[in-house]
């Protein structure tokens, strides 16, 4: 009996199949077509919105049926799931609790656990206000541990090359590793400012008046207005994690804040919580650790902490593209322990399942970082005009997605006024294996009628280089008739 990952491996194949050159209609996209002539593939599809259940004209088709790589566009539909489980309000929920009992003289006789609640956007801030509650509880001393709860997920198997190199060191912020308890990002982060001229730099922690990451520190403070240029990487030891500076820093330069990928996102969390204890005024008797079990069913609660509301998180999956909490959120759509980021990826299969005439899916993950993630132009605005007709979601929805006008990304500022002011937008990048640019949201026209668009252009061996210039000029340029006419 074949295994689902190989059922998944199978189907992925079958798309593959679809990349074979086909018969290209073009209509209402002559732009875009001319990238065609250059070997590039391309999904495509522009249609307005229709109402009482009927579709909207179709105003531009590239072949919109065929199967490509949606790269971070794929988070659209992690956001859509997102909504339809839990609706806008939602919060993830963080808990210090325990079985042991806490004296008078504010002893607390065992562990302390924290039970990681998967919160995408669990922060420093958050686990201060959690040592705080605690110090308001009456606790002033663990006898026992600190132990760092991650029974939900993590570690998550990692499954792209750049979060698997990751587990032993990293150059980048991106390929953050994924836990349920998890914190900032699962990233560390230091501040390098300048010292004594011909002396290290001043490095100390963004996130504690300690440090709470293991320091390399080989960056030397130079003369003023000799500029400066350091490296940064983060390495994990026997000890733990360190940060690797190598370079010189201005005495005149201001300070900068550097993130890195931890190796161990838990054992950061418990790092950094034992920070704000201490500073709390609360001491641990015998350090830190971490598990994958739940905490007993007889823990009681001592202190807990509220996330943002979902729809405040979706402003940071999709407008900053953030990686980390869109593998999260996804991997909190698994409903059983130990999620997986491949059951993460069939759960939000499963929503688009229930969407009539979307048309095949692939999803490895709620990131697109896995280059696998397959959809259509047709299915990407199918998932669009759904969304659209369910009006206690679609306010939240449209929000989460990026007016070129003035959207956080600049590249996306292309085109007249008239096409920025009536774009809603999510774009997606990948460059390896090969190049992939994505752009998929909603239109208005002059008169006022809504739209959906989604174009997918992948590269391929013979057609390296990609850039947004490349597909973003076109694109505006064809949209910008179609809401012109309409």
């Amino acid at each position: 009996m074949l295994s689902i990952a190989a059922v998944r491996l199978g189907c992925l194949a079958l798309f593959l199949g679809l990349w074979l050159p086909l018969a290209a209609s073009a209509a209402g996209f002559p732009e875009l077509e001319k990238m065609l002539e250059k070997g590039f593939q391309i999904s495509a599809e522009a249609r307005l919105l229709g109402d009482g259940g009927r579709s909207g004209e179709v105003l531009g088709a590239i072949e919109p049926q065929r199967q490509l790589s949606p790269a971070s566009v794929s988070k659209a539909y992690l956001a859509a799931a997102a909504l339809d489980r839990w609706g806008p309000q939602h919060r993830f929920t963080t808990r210090l609790v325990s079985t042991a009992d806490l004296d008078a003289s504010g002893i607390l006789r065992g562990d302390l656990i924290l039970d990681g609640g998967g919160d995408p956007a669990l922060a420093s801030e958050d686990l201060w206000r959690l040592a705080q509650r605690l110090h308001q509880a009456g606790v002033r001393e663990i006898e026992g541990r600190l132990v760092v709860s991650q029974w939900r997920f993590g570690p998550v198997e990692c499954i792209t090359t750049d979060r698997c190199e990751a587990q032993s060191r990293a150059a980048n912020s991106y390929s953050a590793l994924l836990s349920s308890a998890g914190v900032n990002h699962g990233n560390w982060c230091v501040n390098v400012a300048p010292g004594v001229s011909g002396e290290p730099a001043r490095v100390t922690s963004c996130d504690s008046q300690s440090l709470i990451v293991g320091i390399d520190n080989q960056v030397e403070t130079r003369a003023a207005g000799t500029g400066t240029e350091f490296s940064a990487e983060r390495v994990t030891r026997e000890e733990g994690d360190v940060m690797l500076l190598r370079g010189h820093i201005a005495l005149d330069a201001a300070p900068r804040d550097v993130y890195r990928a931890s190796g161990d996102p838990a054992r950061q969390t418990a790092r950094t919580l034992t920070a704000m204890l201490e500073q709390a005024g609360i001491s641990i008797g015998d350090g830190y650790a971490t598990s994958i079990e739940p905490p007993p069913a007889s823990a009681r609660s001592l202190a807990e902490v509220e996330g943002k509301s979902l729809q405040e998180l979706l402003l940071h999956v999709m407008n900053y593209s953030n990686n980390f909490m869109a593998d999260v959120l996804a991997l909190n759509l698994v409903d059983t322990p130990r999620a997986t980021l491949l059951q993460a990826g069939e759960a939000i299969q499963d929503y688009v399942a229930g969407l009539p005439d979307h048309g095949p899916v692939i999803m490895f993950s709620g990131s697109g970082l896995t280059t696998e993630n397959r959809t259509s132009a047709q299915g990407a605005n199918t998932l669009l005009e759904s969304m659209f007709h369910r009006s206690s979601l679609f306010p939240s929805f449209v929000a989460s997605f990026q007016s070129p006008s003035n959207g956080v990304s600049r590249f996306i500022r292309r085109g007249s006024p008239l096409v920025q002011d009536h774009l809603m937008l999510k774009t997606g990048t990948l460059n390896q294996p090969h190049a992939v640019r994505a752009a998929s949201g909603y239109f208005r026209t002059r008169s006022g009628r809504w739209g959906v668009f989604t174009v997918l252009v992948n590269g391929t061996a013979s057609t390296p280089w990609l850039n947004w210039a490349q597909v973003l000029d076109p694109l505006t340029q064809d949209l910008e008739r179609m809401i012109e006419a309409h």
